[in-house]
């Protein structure tokens, strides 16, 4: 009788299924606020070589990666956030490639001097990892179903 009276329950999930959000799709716009942008814009056009989409100012450029846009963003432009400490990552991204292109790309890291937090490795739950860090420290995966 309690619950019923002072909505201590958990909510119910079929409560959500009229959300205006079941509209989303997909994520289109992946944005990283950048502590050094010339660093990082070097890092993801030199070191991952992704294609420049267009850079809309110094301090907001994006590339296109299937159908996602990845920005790289100076704080301050939606947001006046502080940076997260240094050391310490904002986020993970996961890039997906065959299994033999995980190899690969750890490969070509290493020739351009980029340190891997873990080589390729076949993990139990059926992908193929590997697992590194953008100047800014934020973790980068390439992983493959296997």
């Amino acid at each position: 009788m309690k619950d019923e009276m002072t909505n201590d329950r958990a909510p119910d999930p079929s409560q959500h299924t009229r959300s205006p959000f079941n509209a989303i799709r997909a994520i289109d716009y992946t944005i990283i606020f950048v502590r050094d942008m010339i660093a990082m814009r070097r890092f993801y056009e030199e070191i991952l070589a992704f294609p420049l989409l267009r850079e809309l100012s110094p301090n907001w450029i994006e590339y296109r990666l299937g159908g996602n846009t990845l920005a790289l963003a100076k704080p301050g432009r939606t947001a006046a956030d502080s940076p997260v400490p240094h050391g310490t990552a904002s986020l993970q991204l996961a890039f997906k490639v065959s299994a033999a292109e995980v190899d690969a790309c750890a490969g070509e890291l290493v020739r351009r001097g980029v340190a891997l937090l873990s080589p390729p490795t076949n993990q139990a739950f059926g992908h193929r990892t590997l697992f590194f860090r953008d100047p800014d420290g934020n973790l980068l995966e390439v992983y493959a179903e296997i």
